[in-house]
Order: structure tokens, then sequence, then C-alpha cells
């Protein structure tokens, strides 16, 4: 049986690496611009210690709505994203990066917007603990939105590759995103060449995005260790 104490502190150390990097992350933040802000419980972070600086950044374009609302509890201020031609630099977190900066995203449930805000940016940094750091990208599940009605389809051309597909849920019904579609899961797969696999399962009809990160992938990885933050540049 686990000891209560030890589980509590392993888990406040992966709390205390996310509000490094959260806070690292203010280096990139340029004065006088709008900043790109992703979505998670390190982003959240981030947005905790962005609101320290809030009164030297225009505001933030927001990929989900979790993220919008925490921003202005804050007082941030929240651009569209058809309002903004460009962004300096867009800050998110990841449930996977690669030694190259390619991603798995999505476990939040929005890598739709997070792409959307991403290919905004002229420069994406991600902030992660140091146990989402991996050489081959697919041993956490791979996030996929899609429309319902394509959902069995898709299901069976992953499982054709070898993967697993299930339906995400909450409150045991299928979750619903920001943009009103469904996320399939999927396991089982090792994404050896991420370009390819975005490019090839991007065009799959029904896909509306597919949470691997290559095209909009990092340039910069703040990696909280328990020696500090780590900084890959890719």
């Amino acid at each position: 049986m686990a000891n209560p104490d030890s589980q509590t502190q392993a888990e406040l150390s992966q709390d205390q690496l996310k509000a490094l990097v959260g806070q690292a992350a203010l280096q990139f933040v340029v004065p006088g611009e709008i900043v790109g802000v992703g979505t998670g419980s390190t982003v959240n972070k981030f947005i905790d210690a962005l609101a320290s600086i809030k009164d030297q950044i225009k505001g933030a374009v927001s990929s989900s709505v979790a993220s919008t609302q925490r921003l202005q509890a804050l007082g941030i201020a929240i651009f569209d994203a058809n309002d903004v031609d460009r962004l300096s630099v867009y800050i998110d977190g990841a449930d996977e990066i690669d030694h190259h900066g390619n991603m798995i995203k999505g476990g939040g449930a929005a890598l739709t917007r997070e792409k959307i805000v991403a290919a905004l940016a002229t420069r994406f940094v991600c902030i992660v603990d140091e146990s989402k750091l991996v050489q081959t990208l697919g041993k956490f599940p791979l996030p996929v939105e899609v429309i319902p009605m394509a959902a069995k389809r898709i299901a069976q051309q992953f499982a054709a590759m070898g993967g697993k597909a299930q339906v995400r849920l909450k409150d045991r019904q299928p979750l619903v995103t920001d943009n009103g579609q469904m996320i399939i899961d999927v396991t089982g797969l090792q994404i050896v060449d991420p370009l390819a696999f975005e490019a090839q399962v991007s065009q799959w009809p029904g896909v509306v995005t597919v949470g691997v990160f290559a095209f909009q992938k990092a340039q910069i990885c703040l990696l909280g260790t328990a020696h500090g933050v780590e900084k890959l540049t890719f």
C-alpha cells in the first residue's frame, strides 16, 4: 500500500515544477504585445504568473474557454484570433514532447484552438515537467477531434494502423469540445515520423484536428526538472 505522505509529496513536487516553468515562461513575453496562451494545468500556472505583469502587455489570445475565463478573472484583456495579425509568442503545455520539439497535445480537449493560436505565433514555447519528454511520441493516448458522424470510420482507420480508438467521455457521455465536436483517444501507436503522420491523418474525412503538433512544433521547451528549469532549443 502506498504511503499517502509520499504520494502527496510527489504530487506537490510536480505542481512545483509546473509553477517553476510557468514563471520561467514570462521571459518570453514581449512587453506591449499580445501573448498567445494555451490550455491546461501547467498553463494555469503561467496565467497566474502572467497576472503579475499584466500592465506590461496588451492582452492575450486564448486557446480555450477555460483559459479565457481564468485570464479575464485576473484582469487580462482577451482578443479574438481574427483581430490579430500575428503573435510574437505562444506559450502552452504538452502531453508529450520529443527531442525535436514535436508534441502530442489535446489532453485538455483544446487541440484545435491550440493549433490555430500556435499558427499565429512566430515562436512556440512549450512548458512541461520532465516526465513529458519522450524519445518517440505515442505513449500518451493521441487525442483526435472529430465530427461525430465520422467517429466509427476514423476509429477503423486507426485500427488498421495498429491503434485502438475510444471516444472520450465526460459524465458518462461523449465529451463535447469548445467547437461542438467529440474527441477520440488513440492508444497503441508509435509515431516515428510526426510530420508525415500529422499530414496523413489530417486528410481523413471527419478529422477536425489530430493532436500531433509537428507543423506547429515548439521552438523552445522549458523543462521543469528536480534541478530547476532546463531550456531546450529546437
